[in-house]
C-alpha cells in the first residue's frame, strides 16, 4: 500500500503503480497494444491549430468527454485543485486541527502494532523461497491463525479511522446457465475478481476475507509493509525479470497452489489493471482467468458527498490529505455469486474474461468503456500540461 502512495506521488502509480498492470490489474495476461510513437496531432495542421486555439476550459471539457473513466466530479476538482467555497475552506481548516492528527496518530500506530505481530508469528519461522523471493503462504497452525484474525480486525479498525464507519454489503444469488453450474459450489474460490477504484479496495479485502494481492517486488524490502506483504502471501512480480513464468504464468500456477492447499490464502485481482473513478469498468486482462478456476466478483463503490476515494488524476499526498480530512467515507460492496466457467470459457480465456466483466457491469450498474492504461497515461500527461499552462 505504502508503495502505490509513492508510486502515484510521483506520477500516477495500487501495492504496485496505478499505471503498472501487476499490482492494479493484478491481473497480468493480455498485453497492452504496441506504443504508438506518432505524434497526436500533426504540426501546422488545422486540427493542431484549433487545439492550440482552444480555451484551457474548453480543452479540458474535450478531455472529459474522451477520457470520462478517470474524470474526477467531486466538489475538489480534477486533479485536486478545484476552486471551494469558502465553507469548504472552513469544514477542512476544522478537520486539519481535529481528525487528521487523530487520524495519523492511530493509523501509524495500527500499521506498528501489526508489523510487530508479524515480526513475532514469523521469529523463528522459515519463508517459502522461490526465485528469490520470499513469503509466508504456507504458514500454518497458530501462527496463521493470529496473522489472518488480527489481520482482518486491524484493517477494518483502520478503515473506521479513516472514515468507513459502515460498510453496506449485499449478497445477490441468481442461477446461472446450466453450462456453468458444478458439482460441488460449495468448494472455496481460488480468486476473487474486483473492480479498481482506490488503495481502500487493499483495505476492505484484507478486513473481508485476508487474500494475497500482486506486489512489486521491492514491495518486500519497504519498512514495515514488507514484513505485512509477506504474511500476506502477496506474489512478487518484476516487469524486467528474466523469469520464464512471467507474471501470468506466476498467478497462474499460484492460483492452482490455492486450490490443492486449502490452508493457501486466495488471489486477490483486479483485472483491470489500473483505477477508475467508480463509474465504468474498464477491459479485463486475462491473468485471473488462464488457470481456468471458479472466480469471486465483487463490486466496490464509494458514495460520495464531497471527495470521492476513487484515486484518478490527483496526486497520493493530496489524495490521503483530503481522504483525512472527510468526516465520513462510504463503501459499499456487493458480492457476486461464485463464477464457474464453461468449457468454451476454460478454453478461451479472454472470452471468460469478457463474459465476467458484462455480468459485473449489468450487476453493479457500470459503464463498459473500451478504453485502458496507455489512454490513462495520456490522459494524465495532458492535464499536467493544462496545469503547466494555466
Amino acid at each position: 500500500m505504502s508503495s502505490e502512495l509513492k508510486d502515484l506521488v510521483g506520477s500516477n502509480g495500487s501495492l504496485d503503480s496505478q499505471e503498472e498492470s501487476p499490482h492494479v490489474g493484478g491481473g497480468g495476461g493480455s498485453s497492452g497494444k504496441a506504443k504508438d510513437e506518432r505524434p497526436l496531432l500533426k504540426p501546422g495542421s488545422a486540427a493542431s491549430e484549433a487545439a492550440n486555439a482552444a480555451t484551457p476550459s474548453e480543452r479540458l471539457e474535450e478531455l472529459e468527454k474522451k477520457y470520462a473513466p478517470y474524470v474526477r466530479k467531486d466538489a475538489y476538482g480534477t486533479m485536486g485543485r478545484g476552486e471551494l467555497p469558502p465553507a469548504e475552506w472552513v469544514l477542512l481548516g476544522i478537520a486539519l486541527v481535529t481528525l487528521v492528527p487523530i487520524r495519523l496518530v492511530v493509523g501509524i500506530f495500527l500499521v506498528v502494532l501489526y508489523y510487530l505481530i508479524c515480526r513475532l508469528c514469523t521469529l523463528f519461522y522459515a519463508p517459502n523461497r522461490e526465485d528469490g523471493k520470499e513469503d509466508y503462504a504456507h504458514m500454518v497452525g497458530w501462527r496463521r491463525v493470529v496473522v489472518v484474525r488480527t489481520g482482518r480486525f486491524l484493517s477494518r479498525i483502520m478503515l473506521f479511522v479513516l472514515g468507513f464507519y459502515w460498510i453496506r454489503e449485499s449478497h445477490r444469488s441468481f442461477s446461472f446457465e446450466d453450462e456453468h453450474e458444478q458439482p460441488d459450489e460449495s468448494e472455496r474460490p481460488e480468486v476473487i475478481v474486483s473492480n479498481h477504484i482506490s488503495y481502500v479496495d487493499i483495505l476492505y479485502q484484507m478486513s473481508s476475507c485476508f487474500p494475497s494481492f500482486v506486489a512489486k517486488r521491492s514491495v518486500a524490502r519497504l519498512p514495515l509493509i514488507g514484513i505485512i506483504s509477506k504474511c500476506l502471501g502477496c506474489v512478487y512480480v518484476q516487469r524486467e525479470s528474466k523469469s520464464s513464468k512471467g507474471v501470468s504464468g506466476i498467478l497462474t500456477e499460484r492460483i492452482k497452489e490455492a486450490h490443492q492447499n486449502k490452508l493457501y490464502p486466495m488471489m486477490m485481482l483486479f483485472p483491470e489493471g489500473t483505477t477508475t473513478n467508480g463509474n465504468y469498468l474498464l477491459p479485463f486482462k486475462t491473468g485471473a482467468f488462464l488457470a481456468k478456476a471458479p472466480v469471486l466478483p465483487v463490486i466496490l463503490k464509494y458514495p460520495y458527498n464531497r471527495f470521492s476515494p476513487a484515486w484518478d488524476t490527483i496526486s497520493g499526498v493530496r489524495h490521503v490529505f483530503l481522504l483525512l480530512c472527510q468526516f465520513v467515507n462510504h463503501l459499499e460492496v456487493i458480492h457476486l455469486p461464485v463464477y464457474y466457467p464453461s468449457e468454451q470459457e476454460m478454453e478461451d480465456p479472454k472470452l471468460y474474461a469478457n463474459n465476467v466483466r458484462k455480468l459485473m457491469a449489468t450487476e453493479g450498474n457500470l459503464i463498459l468503456s473500451d478504453i485502458g492504461l496507455a489512454e490513462k497515461r495520456i490522459y494524465h500527461a495532458a492535464l499536467n500540461g493544462l496545469l503547466c499552462q494555466s
